[in-house]
């Protein structure tokens, strides 16, 4: 059985009976056992339900009825989604073993559309890392070279995907923690607009920068893939009140007369020279197709790595704040009282990124420290957001790299937490903002994939859409898988 097929061809393929979903699901279960030991994507397996899901599904078919476009597709959601009666740790001890008692929005909109949810995927410890080495069971690798990483925090995911052990998968992007383990990876990873997808029952880390966000092989998957979960949800007080679209009618190929502009502030210094040339080869492609190419400026581009790391780490002390021992979580077994028992649980229930990343914002929120730094922060915030608008007024959508290199070695970086933090220099700005930014494979370095990123305005996810198909029509970079080494 082929894994690396995308969600459209397997929804041909059942429509079909060229193939049963029992088969595409016992064919993704038997390459998870030959690899994941090599790859780490998974923490948690829903081996058994999936095949009950599949049976379904082969049952509708068989009697002649109508299956919606990502049934009986076999996906993972990222292990800080909330699903009912399955673990979800966010890869740390603090939630070992800990079962939610309901599912996340987005979980219940896949139930619904019948998609086949095969497991929770690795990642960095409650998001926090641009690796996926801060996770607290085991790392994860990247299926083209298993002596780098996939790129973080939603590392799992991306490489579950890559590796073709799902058709598809979602994580959560907070600073670039999808697009960029997309763009280590050589999948497409879409950051929607802020308030596009319900955050109800994800596990927080800054709440004003987290989305929920896919991973697909193609475009045309994210087209599927965003119709199923996008949408109002009342129980989200930052979900944003739309109306609904279709994006598969963004799959025309044609973008004749779009205006993208080049950001010269992301092709600076600190990116790979040969990434660049790779991204500008995709940018001579658009010219190709017709579209109208210039520069533009984001000025306060430089403080966006200053303003995130203030902002995500005020929001994460804040939001780590419920773990202390007592309620859930993990408890420390030797303590005197409870001050004793809230500083042991939290030492040694997080790992050394949490805690610094803790510790950071607790201190840029202190009282002698707030409007040095945090509040100029978000007076930074509303500058970062001036200039999005100022570039959106003159073009559709922005093209830039997606990481400054290409996938790392194992243990690079992570003496260096700020040459770790580097990795996200292209993507932070954008959830600052708040507006939508999509990855794609654009080229390839010594067999490593190069990532681009076009970037659109509120709820532009249609143009980004647009723009990818068109690009992935005359190129072939998103058809090109990885071989695993086995066993090792």
């Amino acid at each position: 059985m082929e894994n690396f097929l995308t969600a459209h061809k397997i929804h041909d393929l059942l429509v079909k009976k060229q193939v049963t979903d029992k088969e595409l699901v016992d064919s993704c279960i038997e390459r998870i056992e030959k690899y994941d030991g090599t790859i780490g994507a998974y923490l948690n397996k829903n081996y058994e339900e999936a095949r009950k899901a599949a049976d379904k599904v082969d049952e509708k078919i068989s009697k002649g009825e109508e299956i919606g476009c990502i049934e009986g597709v076999p996906f993972a959601l990222k292990d800080n989604i909330c699903t009912k009666g399955i673990p979800t740790t966010c890869a740390s001890k603090m939630l070992e073993g800990f079962v939610p008692p309901y599912d996340a929005s987005v979980t219940e909109k896949l139930y619904k559309a019948r998609a086949v949810l095969i497991g929770k995927t690795n990642m960095d410890e409650f998001a926090m890392g641009s690796s996926n080495e801060n996770s607290a069971f085991k790392k994860v690798k990247n299926p083209w070279d298993i002596d780098r990483v996939p790129g973080g925090s939603s590392g799992g995911s991306a490489a579950a995907v890559a590796s073709g052990e799902a058709a598809f998968a979602l994580g959560t992007d907070t600073g670039g923690s999808v697009r960029q383990p997309a763009s280590l990876c050589g999948l497409a990873g879409l950051k929607p607009t802020y308030g596009l997808v319900s955050r109800y029952g994800l596990i927080a880390f800054a709440s004003s920068l987290d989305q929920i966000s896919p991973f697909t092989r193609d475009v045309h998957d994210m087209a599927l893939i965003l119709n199923a979960i996008a949408g109002y949800d009342a129980k989200d007080s930052t979900s944003y009140n739309r109306q609904t679209m279709d994006y598969r009618k963004a799959l025309t190929g044609d973008i004749r007369g779009m205006k993208i502009g080049i950001p010269v502030e992301y092709f600076k210094e600190g990116i790979d020279e040969k990434v660049k040339k790779s991204v500008f080869e995709a940018i001579d492609i658009f010219k190709s197709l017709g579209t109208e190419v210039f520069e533009v400026s984001l000025p306060h581009t430089e403080y966006s790595l200053a303003v995130y790391y203030i902002l995500s780490s005020a929001e994460a002390s804040s939001n780590l704040a419920r773990y202390d021992g007592i309620k859930y979580g993990y408890r420390a077994k030797d303590y005197t009282d409870a001050i004793d028992i809230y500083t042991k649980s939290r030492s040694k229930g997080f790992g050394d990124e949490v805690k610094r990343r803790i510790m950071l914002g607790t201190y840029v929120l202190s009282a002698g420290y707030y409007d040095a730094y945090y509040k100029k922060a978000m007076k930074v915030r509303s500058l970062i957001k001036q200039d999005f608008e100022d570039a959106f007024k003159k073009c559709d959508i922005l093209i830039s790299p997606t990481s400054p290199t290409t996938a790392f070695k194992i243990g690079e970086k992570t003496q260096n937490p700020l040459s770790m933090y580097m990795s996200d220099i292209c993507t932070v700005p954008i959830n600052i903002a708040g507006v939508c930014g999509m990855s794609l494979p654009c080229g390839f370095l010594n067999n490593l994939p190069v990532g681009m990123q076009l970037i659109g305005n509120y709820f532009d996810e249609y143009k980004l859409i647009k723009a990818g198909y068109a690009f992935q029509k005359n190129t072939n970079y998103h058809k090109m898988t990885p071989e695993i080494r086995e066993g090792e």
